[in-house]
């Protein structure tokens, strides 16, 4: 079945030619391929103020980027964010963004009677991240802290379910071992996974 999936290229470096590059190219392909309907967000190219204090975040009233980017994300059944890990965790320009797109209830919202209403409820997600280090580290040794919290903690709190990862560790390694990553994307995104 054909899904509407926006994938969002997380890389801070608003220049192309990196393996992130490639792997939003390869998702955006084969899943236009596989005829579903595919939209893009590209997070370097976008006005994504840091948020200071509390009450900015409360006060904030969402750029003309960000409203695009809510809007976008409303219609996708599946969101695919693909980023490199910097110090062990998202880089500070996805950060910033999600805290944006949070800003007016969007993701989560409380409603007259005290209940939280889920945002996103409904969506499916993947992630994607890369690293040099091997996968295996990141995953047991590191725990891979930071994409759990970001699946738990930020996704599935705004009711993404469910929430699929891919690691790609060693990115140096090879440029084999980066074309059989790009074909494994490609293949996520025929799927629309």
């Amino acid at each position: 079945m054909a899904r509407s999936i926006l994938v969002l290229r997380c890389h801070p470096a608003p220049v192309g030619g990196h393996f992130c590059d490639a792997l939003v190219e390869a998702y955006q392909s084969g899943a236009a391929s596989a005829g579903h309907r595919v939209d893009s967000l590209d997070l370097a190219v976008l006005d994504i103020p840091f948020l200071r204090t509390a009450e900015a975040w409360k006060a904030a009233s969402p750029s003309a980027d960000i409203r695009l980017a809510q809007a976008k994300m409303a219609v996708a059944d599946h969101l695919v964010f693909i980023y490199p890990l910097w110090l062990g965790d998202m880089p500070a320009l996805l950060k910033a963004f999600l805290e944006q797109v949070a800003c007016e209830g969007f993701v989560m919202s409380v409603d007259d009677k005290g209940h939280w209403q889920q945002g996103l409820k409904g969506k499916s997600a993947r992630i994607i991240v890369t690293m040099g280090m091997p996968a295996l580290i990141y995953r047991f040794y590191f725990f891979s802290h930071s994409l759990r919290s970001f699946k738990r903690n930020i996704l599935g709190f705004a009711g993404v379910s469910p929430v699929s990862t891919t690691v790609i560790g060693s990115v140096d390694k090879s440029a084999g071992h980066r074309k059989g990553w790009i074909a494994s994307v490609r293949s996520l995104g025929e799927q629309g996974k």
